[in-house]
């Protein structure tokens, strides 16, 4: 099998990942990992892969826009 082969697999893989539940979505993610290490090059970084993937909020209270301007008009 050739590096082409192992390529198109992890990109296969990659595609699967993208709708499947968490759990799987690991798993599938390892796998082309792997086809990417066997195919003799570097695939996408995991940075690259995580490219659409929800922003994590930053914590603490949760405040309407309204409610900033208000403070802001009273200092």
């Amino acid at each position: 099998m050739d590096s082409e082969f192992f390529r198109q697999r992890a990109v296969l893989a990659r595609g699967l990942a993208e709708n499947a539940d968490p759990f799987t979505k690991k798993r599938l993610l390892d796998l082309a990992e792997r086809y990417d290490a066997r195919a003799g090059g570097p695939g996408p970084s995991r940075a690259s892969r995580g490219i659409g993937q929800p922003t994590p909020l930053a914590s603490g209270p949760y405040r309407p826009r309204s409610a900033r301007r208000h403070e802001e008009v009273k200092a």
